[in-house]
């Protein structure tokens, strides 16, 4: 056992290793922005095994493994064997996974009362029973081009023309804004913004967007102040302290919102990313680009989650025939699904650390 947790611990601190060479080589704007466009792909798996994926399959790629330079589906063995198809041997990406176990109490308010459920135990009458991320072990993924076996059914892609804003996107947005209590309002010109395309007031709750542009980058400008909304409120003391990082997850936001709808990306313009990300005083500039890269994620999915929009996947086969989130070997073994709380997101949210290591 003392091995076993040795030889796991190694490949945690590898794969950490490679997360922040991943991390480092985000130096410019134009690398930053094909990372976000590659995460809203892949936008239900945190953005470190995000990194994972991305920099293994390249290596797959020039070595002649696979055949484009970015992977299309990616699942685990045991998701693509429940649909009909099997992983070759040696293909696979390691990434790190999430360890999940029931906890259950009839208090819950009480931090005390949760108690551990035994594979297989039920909880008492009475209990409410949720999952919990106690660990992390290292674990592999394939892209759909190194299985074989039953077809899979294709997904419906967005097509858009030049200049066009996808079918409801606009009213979407402008819906979550309002949900938030601010006022969106259409201007004719850039006159009353200072020059800007939008602008956020969160004295008067309002969100400002001018229309002399067209339908695709007025709604850019929507969803980039949608992000100001969501993360940069008068409590969000080190954004407000640090503009040009609210900026960029401001902007990073909207271009994960625009890929995930088949829209052009090509013009999102990110400031230099070693630049920005040093500008936090105390912080590492890696964990910086991390942390933002995961921040941005997260409120990228939920934007994306609210929306009844055509949109393209979001990297899992398994999400195409079943609603429920992914979940690992070990979660799936936990119970019944009726038993447990589902989590909304499938690496991050109940504990985004364990013992000192973000997933």
């Amino acid at each position: 056992m003392a091995m076993r947790n040795e030889t796991r611990e190694a490949k945690l601190e590898a794969l950490e290793e490679r997360i922040v060479r991943s991390a480092e080589e985000l130096v410019s704007g134009e690398d930053w922005r094909r990372a976000m466009e590659f995460a809203a792909r892949f936008r239900s798996r945190s953005f470190n095994n995000t990194l994972l994926i991305w920099t293994q399959h390249l290596e797959a790629y020039e070595q002649g493994r696979v055949p484009t330079p970015v992977p299309t589906w990616v699942a685990g063995y045991q998701d693509w064997k429940k649909l009909g198809r099997w992983a070759e041997a040696g293909g696979g990406y390691e990434i790190r996974s999430p360890v999940r176990v029931r906890f259950a109490s009839a208090t819950p308010k009480d931090p005390a009362s949760w108690r551990r459920l035994a594979k297989g135990q039920s909880p008492r009458p009475g209990e409410v029973v949720q999952r919990r991320v106690v660990n992390v072990v290292p674990a592999h993924v394939w892209d759909v081009s190194r299985t074989h076996g039953a077809p899979l059914p294709e997904l419906p892609t967005p097509k858009l023309l030049e200049g066009e804003a996808p079918d409801g996107l606009w009213e979407g947005l402008a819906a979550q804004v309002e949900s938030l209590g601010y006022e969106v309002l259409r201007m004719p010109d850039c006159d009353a913004m200072r020059g800007a395309n939008g602008m956020t007031d969160p004295e008067t709750r309002q969100v400002l967007v001018r229309t002399d542009m067209d339908p695709a980058a007025q709604v850019k400008t929507l969803a980039h102040e949608l992000g100001h909304v969501r993360m940069h409120g008068p409590n969000q003391q080190e954004a407000r302290q640090h503009r040009g990082i609210g900026e960029v997850e401001a902007e990073s936001v909207a271009l994960m919102i625009a890929a995930a709808h088949g829209m052009d990306t090509s013009d999102y313009t990110i400031p230099y990313v070693a630049g920005w990300a040093a500008k936090v005083d105390g912080k590492d500039p890696v964990q910086v680009i991390r942390d933002t890269g995961e921040k941005v994620r997260r409120i990228a999915k939920e934007v994306l989650d609210q929306l009844d929009t055509m949109q393209l996947g979001n990297g899992q086969p398994l999400s195409l025939r079943i609603d429920a989130p992914e979940q690992t070997a070990t979660a799936q073994a936990a119970g019944p699904a009726s038993q447990v709380e589902p989590l909304p997101d499938r690496e991050s949210r109940t504990m985004q650390t364990v013992a000192g290591r973000g997933l």
